[in-house]
Parts: structure tokens; sequence; C-alpha cells
């Protein structure tokens, strides 16, 4: 028989275990992730003609340039209050959204100095010549009564809407000291309130209002078309 205690037996040894380097799936948020900064890159790149213009008119400006009306800061956007027009048609304060907006606001009854400011708020824009068709008059009307008929041939090419006075003066905001009714306003075609003109504005007034209308609609034109 063979020799069982001379056959060589293994010594006890460890229990070796062999680890397999597993594939690591890629993480599920780099798509993600790259998507969003394509979407920043195409935002950015539709974006900077605004910011540009913007850039142009607020900081680089000549040496002594000074602006007659006062630049809103924060902007204000439109908001969505409900409008009527004098047919009794409803809708709401965005709509005017895409086009610069010269904003006048007051009662039906119009007083002499509503009147002198519907007078300059037409007066500007006619001025413009051929750039006048991308700024639109608007005149908020502030109550339910009636209009004056004597009004309305001057107000053929206006938008005449009237809106709850509470809701339209949280939106614009007056000069300290001042009513918001001897105003005249600026919209931008993005929808944002960016300028207030002096109150009750006179002849002098009025060509350094045009001055501020004249760079902003440079300004903008190389994105902003006439038009809604």
């Amino acid at each position: 028989m063979p020799d069982v205690s001379s056959s060589k037996v293994p010594a006890d040894q460890p229990l070796g275990l062999t680890v397999h380097a597993l594939s690591v799936p890629a993480r599920q948020g780099t798509g993600t992730r790259t998507g969003r900064w394509k979407m920043v890159a195409v935002l950015l790149v539709c974006a900077a003609p605004v910011v540009a213009s913007y850039f142009t008119y607020y900081v680089i400006r000549p040496e002594g340039r000074r602006n007659y009306g006062e630049l809103i800061t924060p902007q204000r956007p439109l908001p969505g209050i409900a409008t009527t027009d004098l047919t009794g048609k409803p809708g709401t304060l965005t709509s005017l959204k895409n086009q610069w907006l010269l904003i006048s606001l007051g009662t039906s009854a119009c007083d002499a100095a509503c009147q002198q400011r519907l007078y300059f708020q037409r007066q500007l824009r006619e001025v413009l010549g051929k750039e006048k068709g991308r700024l639109d008059r608007v005149w908020l009307v502030l109550d339910s009564g009636d209009v004056d008929a004597r009004l309305k041939p001057a107000l053929s090419d206006s938008t005449v809407l009237r809106v709850s006075k509470d809701a339209v003066l949280q939106w614009l905001p007056a000069a300290e000291d001042q009513p918001a009714e001897a105003h005249l306003y600026v919209v931008d075609p993005l929808g944002n309130l960016m300028m207030r003109f002096p109150a009750r504005m006179d002849a002098a007034g009025a060509a350094k209002a045009k001055r501020d209308l004249d760079r902003l609609l440079r300004a903008s034109g190389s994105w902003d078309k006439e038009g809604r």
C-alpha cells in the first residue's frame, strides 16, 4: 500500500479570489449637463444683440452725455393687467409686447395737463420720421367714463385701453411728490418698463426726450424691427 503519510499534502493556503474589473457605466447626468450647456450657449447667442445694444446705451456713452429720462432699475416687465379698448373688447397689457411703447395715463375727462401730455406723446412719435413705426403710443384710461369725443381724432393712431388704476399704479413708479399721471413712460420691445420722462414736460423737455428715443432706437436697431 502506498505510504499515505509520505504523500505530499499541500499546506493550507488562504482562499484566493479573482476580482474582475467591472465596466463603469457613463454618468447619467453627463448628457443632461451637456444639453443644458448647449441650451445656455444658444440663449446667449440669441441674446447677444440685445445685451450689446443695452450695454452700448447704458455703459459706453460719450463723455458728458446725460439722459433726460430716468432709467428704471430694476426693469419692470409688463404685468398681465386686464384691459378693455373703447369698444369694450377685452385683453391684457402683455399683448403690447414686441414694440417700443410710449405710455401716458389719465382719466377719461383728460384735463389740460392730460391733453398736453397726449400732444407731446404724439409729437415725439411723429418727429422720429421713418422710425416712428417702431414706437406705439399708448394711453391708459384709469376710469370707466366716456372719453371726450374731441380727443378721438388725435387718438386715431394710438392704442387706448381702460385699466384698473390701482393695478397700473403698482407697476408704474412716479417720481417723489409727483403723480404717475404726470409722466410719460417708455417700455422696450421685450416688455420691460425701462425709462420715465420727467413730470410736466414742456417743449424744451420734449426735445431732450426725442434725443433719448433716438438713442434707444439706434441702439436696438440690430434686433428690433417695426411691427409685432
